[in-house]
């Protein structure tokens, strides 16, 4: 069966808190999930799996990981019982080939990288899920590439989310600067977002800004947006702006969406 094209998005998720806040980063999710409509099912891509491994989950229900510390109790007993789709997760597979993936059908779920985005975009949990690691061993261009190859699943009725920040680094918070952001992250923010909306093909360049070891000390946050470019690069597209803005100094909330 085909379907119309599905939009994919790039969503800077932050502060887990944001799965119980309405602010205007959840009402954008929210919109942007009225807008997307309903799709057979979602490809997550979260930075908060992050393996020396490509794995895509195939459990019929998987698991909601709480993977942080220091937060309300409240934060810790959400439960997003979405089901899994392991014929999805297969797909995977498929259109990724000759690029090994592994299935995982027991060691992960939906970690807050998912769940505190999909709660405002599916607050139902009602859509099969499935998650794709971010590979740790692989090289940046890895991730453009496999974002470019699940493509097809965008007209198979999937929508494809990436989650993570264009700039995230923890050592460097400022947690007076509750809405704003420091020069050299606005600098380094500004230009992923020039790349990303007129020429995505050149997303690698962003490695050789001045800002970049700043703005990206981990590249666990980072990677995430690499499937998004490479999605604009294979539909020869570029992306729109969701949200921007930023938290703390020095995390980017700026979001994106692609069709």
């Amino acid at each position: 069966m085909t379907h119309d094209l599905m939009p994919a998005a790039f969503i800077g998720h932050g502060n887990p808190m944001n799965t119980l806040e309405d602010n205007s980063y959840t009402r954008a999710w929210a919109a942007f999930g009225a807008r997307a409509g309903r799709p057979r099912g979602i490809l997550a891509i979260s930075a908060h799996w992050y393996i020396n491994a490509t794995a895509v989950t195939a459990t019929e229900s998987p698991k909601t990981i709480h993977d942080f510390f220091g937060f309300p109790d409240e934060l810790f007993s959400f439960d997003y019982p979405a089901p899994g789709d392991p014929a999805l997760a297969a797909e995977v597979l498929s259109v990724v080939e000759p690029t090994w993936v592994g299935l995982d059908r027991d060691s992960w779920g939906l970690d807050h990288g998912t769940w505190s985005v999909l709660s405002h975009m599916y607050p139902a949990a009602d859509i099969p899920v499935v998650q794709l690691s971010v590979n740790a061993a692989v090289s940046p261009d890895y991730h453009v590439a496999l974002g470019a190859a699940l493509a097809p699943l965008r007209r198979r009725g999937v929508l494809i989310l990436a989650s993570g920040n264009v700039v995230h680094h923890l050592g460097r918070l400022d947690w007076s600067a509750t809405d704003a952001g420091f020069d050299w992250a606005q600098r380094f923010d500004d230009e992923a977002q020039r790349l990303l909306t007129s020429d995505p093909g050149d997303i690698l360049s962003l490695y050789r800004h001045r800002d970049f070891a700043a703005s990206v000390p981990t590249p666990d946050h980072f990677l995430p947006v690499l499937y998004l470019a490479g999605l604009a690069q294979a539909e020869a597209a570029v992306c729109e702006t969701l949200t921007k803005g930023y938290a703390y100094g020095s995390l980017s909330m700026t979001s994106y969406t692609l069709g």
